[in-house]
C-alpha cells in the first residue's frame, strides 16, 4: 500500500478550477494506482476525537483520506513558516522571509500531528511518500513513532544554493530531519547538486554515489522530473474548443493573435516582467498594435500573506499603465483575469493561443509549460516561450528560451514567436511532445515508488530522536538570539 501525503488533496470534481500543479498531477495517478492520498480537506477545522481523518472515500482504485489539521496551528504552519519562510528561500527571495518563533512551533506541531494521524495506515506492506516543503520534518516524526517502512520525499520546488538556505531559521535542523527519508527526490540535477552541496559543507556529511550516509542510516538522492498525462490533456484540449468561455474568447479575438500566460498569483512566476516585455514589444514595434493581445490569468493565491497582497496591487497598477499607454477604443493589449478556470476551459485556451508565455523567475518544474505543449493542434501548433529558470526547460529544450530578467530580450523573443514559420513550429513541437510522452506523470509515479521500494536504511536502527531537530524550547531560545 502506497500512502501519498501532501498539504491538501484535490477535490474529486472531474473539472475543478486550477489550484496547483501538485494536486492536478497526483489526482489521476492516485485514481489509477490504488494509492491512498492523505492531506487536509478544503477547509480548516479543529480535529476532534481519536480519529483525525474527517473522511476516507474511494477514488477509482485508490482513496482520498482528508484530515482535519489543528486549526490553532495551521496559519502559523502554512502562511507562516511554510510560505513566508521556506517558499521565498526555496525560490531565492530571502528578502521576503518573515517568520516568528510561533510560526516555527506551528510548523513542527502540524508535522507531528500529521505523523500521528498516519499511524492509521501503519501496516507491514505500507510505503509512505511525502510531498513537498510543507512536510520537511514529517519523516523524522514518523521514525520517532516507530515507523520502519520505507519513507520517501519529493520536492516540487527548486532547492536553492546552500547560502540561500542560511536565511531560513533552523535550516540545519530541518535538513538533518530530512535525512530520515530513505529516498529524496528532486525535479532537476541542479536541485540535487545544491542539496548535496548543503549536506557536505553545512552538515559535514559525505555524499557518495548520490547517497547520504550518516549515523542515522542512508538517504538516496535522485532526480524524478514530474510530468502530465499527455494523451488525456490533449483530448481535453481538443474538446475544449466547444466550451462557452473558449468560444467567446475566439470570437473576441477575430484576427488578433493570442499570447497566453496562466499562473498562480505568485512572485516567483515573473508575471510583472512578462507584462513589461509585452509593453516593450509594442513600443519597439508599434505595427503590432491591434495584431496581438496577452491574456494573463493569475489565479488568486495566499492572500493572507503581505507579499502576495503587494504583488496583486503591483500587477493591477502595471496592467492599467500598459493598457492606458497602448489601448484603443476597440482593442486592449492585455486582458488580466484574477480568477481560476476549469481544467478543460484552460486546455481550450492553450489550444487557442499562438504563443504560450511561461516565464517564471524560478520554478521547480512548471506543468503549465507541459500542458501548453500537450494541448496544441499537431498540424498548426503554437510556440512555447519558456524561462530558462523553469525546471521544464531541462526537458523542453526546443522551446523559445528566455531570460525573464531581460525585458528587451523577452520582447524580441515574443515577437519572433508570433511570426515563426509553420515548419519550424512543427519541428519544435514534435521534439517537445516526444519528451513529454517519455516523462509522463505515470512514469514519474512508477519510477519513484519502484526506487523507494528498493531502498532500505543500511544502519543499525537507533533511537528515533536522533532524526529530530532540537526541542521547541531550545529552538525558540536559539531563534530569539538571531533576532
Amino acid at each position: 500500500m502506497i500512502v501519498v501525503v501532501s498539504n491538501r488533496v484535490a477535490r474529486i470534481q472531474a473539472d475543478e478550477p486550477v489550484t496547483g500543479g501538485l494536486a492536478s498531477a497526483l489526482l489521476p495517478v492516485v485514481k489509477n494506482s490504488g494509492a491512498v492520498w492523505s492531506g487536509r480537506a478544503a477547509g480548516i477545522r479543529e480535529a476532534s476525537g481519536k480519529d483525525s481523518f474527517a473522511e476516507i472515500e474511494a477514488l477509482g482504485a485508490g482513496a482520498l483520506a482528508t484530515v482535519d489539521l489543528p486549526a490553532a496551528h495551521y496559519p502559523g504552519y502554512y502562511e507562516g513558516f511554510a510560505n513566508s519562510g521556506l517558499w521565498p528561500a526555496l525560490h531565492s527571495r530571502p528578502d521576503l522571509i518573515q517568520v516568528t518563533v510561533e510560526n516555527y512551533r506551528s510548523y513542527r506541531e502540524v508535522n507531528a500531528f500529521m505523523a500521528r494521524a498516519l499511524l492509521r495506515f501503519n501496516r507491514t506492506d505500507a510505503t509512505f511518500w511525502i510531498q513537498d516543503y510543507h512536510f520537511l520534518t514529517l519523516g523524522s516524526e514518523l521514525r520517532r513513532l516507530g515507523i520502519e517502512q520505507p519513507i520517501g520525499f519529493f520536492l516540487h520546488t527548486p532547492w536553492p544554493a546552500r547560502t540561500m538556505m542560511h536565511s531560513v531559521p533552523h535550516h540545519r535542523e530541518l535538513v538533518l530531519a530530512m535525512l530520515a527519508y530513505d529516498l529524496i527526490g528532486f525535479q532537476t540535477l541542479e536541485d540535487q547538486q545544491n542539496f548535496r552541496d548543503y549536506v557536505k559543507h553545512e552538515l559535514g556529511i559525505a555524499v557518495a554515489d548520490d547517497t547520504v550516509a550518516s549515523d542515522n542510516g542512508s538517504s538516496r538522492l535522485a532526480i524524478f522530473p514530474i510530468g502530465i498525462n499527455v494523451d488525456d490533456f490533449a483530448a481535453r484540449a481538443a474538446r475544449g474548443a466547444a466550451r462557452p468561455d473558449v468560444s467567446r474568447l475566439r470570437l473576441s479575438l477575430q484576427s488578433t493573435k493570442l499570447v497566453l500566460g496562466v499562473d498562480r498569483l505568485d512572485y516567483s512566476k515573473g508575471i510583472a516582467n512578462r507584462i513589461r516585455a509585452v509593453d516593450r514589444m509594442l513600443l519597439a514595434e508599434p505595427e503590432l498594435k491591434r495584431q496581438v493581445s496577452l491574456l494573463q490569468i493569475a489565479v488568486p493565491s495566499r492572500g493572507q500573506i503581505e507579499a502576495y497582497r503587494h504583488l496583486k496591487t503591483e500587477l493591477e497598477t502595471l496592467v492599467g499603465e500598459v493598457n492606458g499607454r497602448h489601448s484603443d477604443v476597440d482593442w486592449t493589449p492585455i486582458r488580466y483575469l484574477n480568477k481560476g478556470f476549469a481544467q478543460s476551459t484552460l486546455a481550450g485556451f492553450y489550444r487557442t493561443a499562438q504563443v504560450g508565455l511561461v516565464t517564471p523567475l524560478q520554478d521547480g518544474m512548471n506543468l503549465v509549460a507541459k500542458e501548453y505543449v500537450a494541448a496544441q493542434n499537431p498540424t498548426d501548433p503554437g510556440v512555447l516561450v519558456l524561462s530558462e529558470f523553469a525546471g521544464a526547460a531541462r526537458q523542453l529544450d526546443t522551446a523559445v528560451m528566455v531570460n525573464p530578467h531581460d525585458i528587451d530580450g523577452m520582447a524580441q523573443k515574443i515577437s519572433m514567436a508570433l511570426v515563426m514559420p509553420l515548419e519550424e513550429r512543427r519541428e519544435r513541437w514534435s521534439a517537445m511532445i516526444g519528451k513529454l510522452r517519455s516523462t509522463s506523470v505515470q512514469s514519474w509515479f512508477a519510477d519513484f515508488t519502484t526506487e523507494l521500494a528498493g531502498v532500505r536504511r543500511t544502519a543499525t536502527p537507533i533511537p528515533a530522536r536522533r532524526f529530530l531537530p532540537q526541542p521547541f524550547d531550545r529552538a525558540e531560545r536559539s531563534m530569539a538570539q538571531t533576532r
